[in-house]
């Protein structure tokens, strides 16, 4: 499976875990989703309509090198933040191609499966593709879908 390091550790850490300690870890990363720079507005963002809770994301990727990802999640949807902030944290700065190349279903890596619904996994799944779009459409990169 072809995953940035970052996220690929990310992917070792929920699998080192219990259930419980797994949904604790999705919480603290909701916590540590950053905040938008002010120069992007929510209104300027892709919607994600595809989880439960209200989400908007950015994609720059002027430097094909090193993608910049921004988030805007409610704090009161800490499952989809911890989401948005897991892709944040696994992917912002990586390459447009090693983007490219996450497999699509890598949010089961998280063995999440027992304690989030199938409709939240399916959210970050729809966070995933949608990031991998835009960087395509920006860069041309391809990999798998």
């Amino acid at each position: 499976m072809s995953m940035p390091p970052a996220l690929a550790e990310i992917v070792d850490d929920f699998a080192a875990l219990s259930d419980a300690d797994r949904v604790q870890l999705l919480v603290e990363f909701s916590r540590e989703l950053p905040e938008l720079p002010e120069s992007l507005q929510t209104a300027a963002m892709e919607p994600v309509p595809e989880c439960q809770s209200p989400l908007f994301l950015s994609v720059d990727a002027h430097d094909p090198a090193a993608v910049h990802l921004y988030f805007s999640a409610p704090p009161e949807a800490p499952t989809t933040r911890g989401f948005a902030s897991i892709l944040h944290q696994g992917l912002d700065g990586a390459s447009a191609a090693d983007i490219v190349a996450v497999p699509a279903d890598f949010p089961h890596d998280l063995h999440l499966d027992d304690v989030v619904s199938p409709l939240r996994l399916r959210g970050m799944t729809a966070m995933l593709a949608r990031i991998k779009v835009q960087v395509r459409d920006q860069t041309g990169a391809t990999g798998p879908t």
